[in-house]
């Protein structure tokens, strides 16, 4: 068993470096020098190069909310290609499976709560990342193709929100936990002449939109299981119980209690506020692991701004 992460040098590809244990297994890490996974002769290259049987299908054109608005087109054409790429040359070198990464982010804006697998496909997704979304959901359909013609067992997960070490802290794409790490590391660092109770974090938006987190290596550990023993096309959710879904404001909390700030938070509500909520259920997955344990947002916070703190070089590159 050989298996290939595409986007290997990433969040998640790095979070499944740090808790691989089955050494049994051969692991390739591919980032973008080894591929521009956008050009089908680089993606075959890749996969002929390294010929594994197994894939985990990280890579994607990401951002946050600001940079999705501004930028469907881009999201939808690249993300596109990427997953066609990746998804024909896996089968054309006969891999065993794929194990694509989605996100709640692709599901219809407009929906009852909480979201499950069933409801990917029930309506366009939020305005403002429809780019993305609707790539991402073909990752879905082409599983299914693929399966219903080949009998391959290409499947995918859906995680809630991603965030811990190795996050992308680039102010212009940056998702908004590794937004507010890195903003609130300026405020507190930059004009040290200023006493810090007199300093002001502004949170972008209301604060009120309502989000479930997943720590990247609770992420990997659960990604890992899929790839060895979830063996069904239909796609699941990777999410925290729907208990621990918490308010934008409660992020920047618990990250200026991480860094020990002692200014005031203020909410600029000329900002957008995205989708107001995407509360996923973790139903299926439970079914599957009933006992697992999630490691506490406040914990993983902490762990994400010392990570950040500690690598503040290789963050900020």
């Amino acid at each position: 068993m050989k298996v290939l992460v595409t986007g290997g040098t990433g969040l998640v590809g790095k979070a499944l470096q740090t808790v691989i244990k089955n050494q049994d297994e051969e692991w390739y890490f591919a980032g973008s020098k080894d591929a521009d996974l956008t050009n089908l002769a680089a993606t075959q290259a890749l996969f002929a190069r390294e010929k594994p049987t197994h894939v985990i299908h990280l890579a994607a054109m990401v951002g946050g909310l600001f940079h999705n608005m501004n930028n469907n087109l881009d999201f939808l054409r690249n993300n596109l290609l990427i997953n066609d790429n990746v998804l024909q040359t896996a089968h054309e070198q006969g891999c065993v499976k794929v194990v694509s990464c989605l996100s709640t982010c692709i599901f219809p804006d407009k929906t009852t709560y909480p979201i499950d697998e069933t409801m990917v496909h029930n309506g366009p997704p939020h305005p403002s990342n429809y780019g993305y979304s609707y790539a991402k959901r073909l990752i879905d359909v082409q599983n299914h193709a693929y399966h219903d013609k080949y009998g391959r067992l290409y499947t995918s997960v859906i995680p809630c929100n991603i965030f811990g070490p190795h996050d992308n802290y680039k102010p212009e794409v940056s998702h908004v936990i590794p937004g507010m790490i890195n903003r609130m590391h300026q405020l507190i660092t930059e004009n040290p002449e200023v006493p810090q109770n007199e300093k002001v974090f502004t949170v972008f938006g209301s604060g009120m939109p309502l989000r479930q987190f997943i720590y990247s290596l609770d992420l990997a550990e659960l990604m890992i299981w899929v790839l060895r023993s979830y063996d069904s096309v239909e796609p699941i959710i990777l999410s925290v119980d729907e208990c621990q879904e918490v308010t934008i404001f409660e992020v920047a909390n618990a990250i200026a209690s991480a860094f020990n700030f002692k200014g005031k938070l203020v909410c600029d509500t000329t900002k957008a506020d995205g989708q107001h909520k995407k509360t996923a259920s973790n139903a299926k997955l439970r079914t599957h692991l009933p006992n697992y344990l999630f490691t506490d947002f406040e914990t993983a916070i902490k762990a994400s701004v010392q990570w950040y703190k500690d690598n503040y070089d290789e963050a900020r590159k």
